[in-house]
């Protein structure tokens, strides 16, 4: 029985060993005590927390927002550089074209078509681009589209009505890029 005695006590010592070992792995608890204070404090900590992450969130948003509106707003109006310069191309046009048509000679006619053509196709070009001219003449003064260069009166006329125009305007979209100078009537 020796053997026998031997077998238990070895089988013994290995339920221990893997009573052990089982002890090990398992997690202790242990808990931890808290006031009502600290139990408050961590609450307004997570509340400060999430609140901050929401106003970042919004700021970003709110960032977003106008730096599309800006990209927009350049995109829209890239082109008014360009037109500004060509503006007074268009205005020697009219003013070229203008001349009485007294008795011209054939040459000069045709060099006055062709011209005419040059202008069309200019001002065609431009309002591809959404430029377009203000129209001013026997129209009520407005601050927004006209420049009073001058003020005249005629009793026929309604007040602030424009009586002529010395310089046209032009709008680019919804934008006025040179107001129209005027005479109005006073």
């Amino acid at each position: 029985m020796s053997k026998e005695k031997a077998k238990e006590e070895t089988i013994t010592k290995e339920c221990k060993k893997c009573k052990d070992k089982k002890e090990n792995k398992e997690p202790k608890e242990e808990f931890i005590k808290l006031t009502k204070e600290e139990v408050e404090a961590m609450n307004k900590k997570i509340n400060d927390s999430e609140e901050k992450a929401l106003r970042a969130s919004a700021e970003l948003i709110n960032y977003r927002k106008r730096k599309d509106e800006e990209t927009e707003k350049i995109l829209k109006y890239c082109n008014e550089d360009l037109v500004l310069e060509i503006l007074p191309i268009l205005d020697n046009f009219d003013r070229a074209m203008n001349i009485g048509n007294k008795e011209i000679s054939d040459e000069l006619n045709q060099y006055l078509n062709g011209m005419k053509m040059i202008q069309k196709g200019l001002i065609a070009a431009l309002l591809k681009f959404e430029v377009k001219e203000i129209d001013s003449l026997d129209k009520k003064f407005d601050p927004k589209y006209h420049q009073a260069v001058m003020k005249e009166s005629d009793p026929n006329k309604e007040k602030e009505i424009i009586l002529e125009v010395y310089q046209k305007g032009y709008m680019l979209k919804d934008k006025v890029i040179r107001p129209a100078m005027v005479k109005v009537n006073d």
